[in-house]
């Protein structure tokens, strides 16, 4: 009896039966609550990993597609062509008289009598700009004079002998050796009136040089002389500078390349720095030589009159180098860096690469490329500061006018 209840009991905590709730033999209530969250713990990983699983697997696509568009950016790129643009050549130099003629004493030199003229004013040619002391040569020229009297007095008398001896030689009282004779005491005493009167002219054209006078009508630049200065002769010292006809020029300095592109006769706009008036001026000639240094030379650029023009000040040019034909961008599409001027180019891929360019001039349009682009690429509008080489995008062609209006 007794072993028949034992049975039943193990059978029924085997099979699984009422007693399948019950405690194994010697388990205690903390053990039964123990192994219950061990349960619950073990479910919820279970049901939390094949989530994660579904999640991954059936979403996986849709996430790759989405980070792929994420990180592509959009940028607005243009074909630009090539377009016909009235080529225009910036310059910068010097102002300076055309043809700056500087004035020194001719003369003996002495002292400074008189200053005549000031900077700024006008003279015509033969005017006299300074006077030089002259004390000492209006006493030769007296002197001078008074040899010549004495020539023609001594010429009167030979004359007189002369005509005398002829009125006797018919009588038989002169010989004609006398007459030979006293007609050559009279040639020599008519030159000697010449030789005082070639003497005289002499210091009078040395006297007549003593005065500083203007070589050519024009604009005085520069006054180098002062009253009581004594000054030397021979033009050793520049006393006065005039610009001939008041003429002008601009000393522009241009590179090998801008050179090339113009010839003598283009028209060019000339303002002065600090002021808002422009001056129309005519290349009149340009430099044979290029300066090893720099590996620029100089475009002379005539220029009329005016008081804004001052010699020494400085001033820029706009030279019209004809039409050219080449790419135009927006100011927006070109970057700087230490390596120079570059755009960035979107190829058949959507890969963006680095161009290196060289711009030339600035129009109303945009900024022409001298060399860099043929006018077929894609080039990047805009944003190009946050591209890298190779970056991948996805480019919105726009048209070129369209993008320009927009700037």
């Amino acid at each position: 009896m007794n072993y028949d209840s034992k049975i039943d009991v193990t059978e029924n905590q085997g099979s699984g039966g009422d007693w399948a709730g019950a405690p194994p033999v010697g388990e205690t209530e903390q053990d039964r609550t123990s192994r219950r969250w061990w349960l619950i713990a073990i479910i919820a990983a279970i049901a939390l990993a094949t989530g994660i699983w579904f999640a991954v697997r059936g979403g996986e696509e849709t996430v790759a597609t989405g980070a792929s568009d994420i990180q592509t950016p959009a940028v607005t790129v243009i074909v630009p062509g090539r377009a016909s643009v009235e080529g225009e050549i910036t310059a910068t130099g010097s102002l300076a008289a055309r043809r700056p003629m500087p004035i020194g004493s001719v003369g003996e030199g002495g002292q400074v009598r008189g200053v005549l003229v000031e900077a700024g004013d006008w003279v015509s040619q033969g005017q006299v700009l300074a006077v030089i002391d002259r004390s000492v040569q209006s006493q030769q020229q007296a002197g001078q004079s008074a040899q010549i009297a004495v020539a023609q007095a001594d010429a009167r008398i030979a004359q007189a002998n002369l005509d005398r001896a002829l009125k006797l030689v018919e009588r038989g009282f002169i010989s004609a050796a006398d007459v030979d004779r006293l007609t050559a005491t009279r040639d020599a005493a008519n030159a000697q009136v010449k030789v005082a009167r070639a003497t005289l002219g002499q210091l009078q054209a040395q006297t007549a040089r003593l005065n500083i006078v203007a070589p050519a009508s024009g604009l005085v630049l520069e006054r180098s002389v002062e009253l009581g200065q004594v000054v030397g002769g021979g033009g050793s010292a520049v006393l006065f500078r005039l610009a001939k006809g008041g003429e002008m020029e601009l000393l522009a300095q241009l590179s090998e390349d801008d050179l090339a592109r113009i010839h003598v006769g283009v028209e060019a706009k000339v303002t002065p720095t600090g002021g808002n008036q422009s001056f129309t001026g005519q290349v009149w000639q340009i430099a044979p030589v290029i300066d090893a240094t720099n590996r620029q030379g100089v475009a002379r650029i005539a220029l009329p009159y005016n008081a804004a023009l001052r010699p020494g000040g400085f001033a820029s040019a706009v030279i019209n180098s004809g039409q050219t034909v080449a790419p135009v961008l927006p100011e927006s599409a070109i970057q700087n860096d230490d390596k120079g001027a570059f755009v960035y180019v979107v190829d058949g891929k959507d890969v963006v690469h680095r161009r290196a360019v060289r711009t030339g001039i600035v129009t109303a349009r945009g900024i022409t490329v001298k060399s860099g682009l043929d006018g077929s690429e894609k080039v990047v509008l805009r944003a190009g500061g946050f591209l890298n080489e190779g970056d991948k995008v996805k480019p919105r062609v726009v048209a070129a006018a369209k993008s320009n209006a927009a700037e």
